[in-house]
């Protein structure tokens, strides 16, 4: 999947899942125990990763595919120091 696509996936998360705010935000008194659960253990917690994701997703996906490449560049350097040694 292209970087394109995943991050239109996850624009259109962050911004359909804004929507329960909104309704939570401007709804009677009334019906707000009925839909805070999921506002509060569902939506945000999504709005807030999706919004993390966009905003620093590059960082951690370069974190991750430099502790993935680590344990191979220290064999290399490893394999360096010895030929140098002998």
């Amino acid at each position: 999947m292209s970087q394109d696509i995943k991050r239109t996936i996850f624009l259109w998360a962050h911004i359909i899942l804004g929507i329960p705010i909104i309704g939570y935000i401007y709804s009677p008194f009334k019906v707000l125990p009925d839909c805070a659960p999921v506002v509060r253990y569902v939506a945000v917690p999504v709005i807030i990763l999706s919004g993390l994701w966009m905003w620093k997703g590059h960082v951690l996906r370069r974190l991750v595919s430099k502790s993935v490449a680590r344990p191979e560049a220290a064999d290399n350097r490893l394999q360096n120091v010895a030929v140098k040694l002998k």
